[in-house]
């Protein structure tokens, strides 16, 4: 996070987070929509069940490592996207968990003993 002497850190445009999540699959969805490339046919190239692909592309199932390269031979979009959005994805929803922003702040505590 950037601070900045007198400056509210929430206000400084490199520490905004969205208002509203948006998983990497989503992206990869509309991606093969626009270049026309069906569910069916990203299965068939990279090999991944069509149940699963449709759980990736529909934000119920990570985009792993496996799969973000699956998806860089297929479309041609470098894996380390892939990878940081899920990364970041996963940071936001955390931070979003109020029993998991609970147990940070009791580990906060405990380290601040030590």
């Amino acid at each position: 996070m950037i601070t900045l002497k007198g400056v509210d850190p929430n206000m400084i445009a490199n520490n905004l987070e969205s208002s509203f999540l948006i998983h990497p699959g989503e992206m990869i969805k509309d991606e093969i929509e626009s270049r026309g490339i069906t569910q069916k046919q990203l299965s068939e190239m990279t090999g991944i069940s069509a149940s699963v692909l449709n759980e990736v592309l529909n934000g119920k199932r990570s985009v792993t490592t496996n799969y973000a390269l699956l998806f860089e031979a297929a479309l041609g979009i470098d894996a380390d996207i892939w990878i940081g959005l899920q990364a970041d994805y996963d940071k936001q929803k955390a931070r979003r968990d109020k029993s998991f922003l609970k147990r940070l702040e009791e580990v906060r505590k405990y380290a601040a003993l030590l």
